[in-house]
């Protein structure tokens, strides 16, 4: 079998879809090793997470930095002393600068809580039910410079029932979050899904 790819993933709260990788990449078929947690919120309760599914985390809190710029830098610098190859953002309440965008083309996946291009940006849930759909779901992308467009990689679909509230909306979509970013992650760490040309390739 061919070497894993090094992942890292991004993460802000509690982590739930770190987890869901994390456990995924145990299996040893898997192509893909999630070498490291990155959190920009000191606290959060994905770093305990973390570190009881033994993965590295790194704490960079986004409060410490005069500018997108400057720590977006930090976070490419941990993610370069890691020999990080592919980066999963999972609920990371950041959006990156362009430079940063740009410099990991191809190498960075983002989850998104709609069916994308549907309902971008947050308060999703809320969205979809203001909207009166009848179904949501969720989006695995590849990360661009402009938010929640990127080529799409996934996406799983879920029901919207009668009496939602974004609460239990959003635990239905989480279900199946949980099992297309692995999914995904797969994909994209064994080749047969790449960026070129601003498009998402299937091979």
């Amino acid at each position: 079998m061919s070497v894993r790819k090094k992942t890292a993933i991004l993460i802000s709260g509690n982590g739930s879809n770190m987890a869901a990788l994390v456990a995924a990449a145990q299996a040893p078929d898997y192509p893909a090793e999630i070498a490291l947690v990155i959190c920009n919120v000191p606290g959060a309760g994905g770093i305990a997470r973390a570190q009881s599914l033994g993965v590295p985390v790194k704490v960079i809190s986004h409060k410490e930095f005069d500018s997108r710029e400057n720590f977006d830098a930090a976070v490419d610098a941990a993610l370069r002393d890691a020999q990080i190859e592919l980066i999963c953002e999972a609920g990371f309440m950041r959006i990156h600068s362009a430079w940063f965008a740009e410099r990991w083309e191809g190498q960075i996946l983002n989850i998104h809580p709609s069916l994308l291009p549907a309902f971008p940006g947050i308060r999703v849930h809320e969205q979809v039910l203001a909207a009166g759909e009848n179904e949501s779901g969720c989006t695995v992308h590849f990360l661009t410079p402009e938010l929640d467009s990127g080529p799409i990689v996934l996406q799983a679909k879920v029901p919207v029932l009668p009496g939602d509230t974004k609460e239990t909306l959003a635990a239905r979509v989480q279900i199946e979050e949980h099992k297309i970013y692995p999914e995904a992650l797969k994909l994209v760490a064994s080749g047969n899904v790449s960026l070129k040309d601003g498009k998402a390739i299937f091979v």
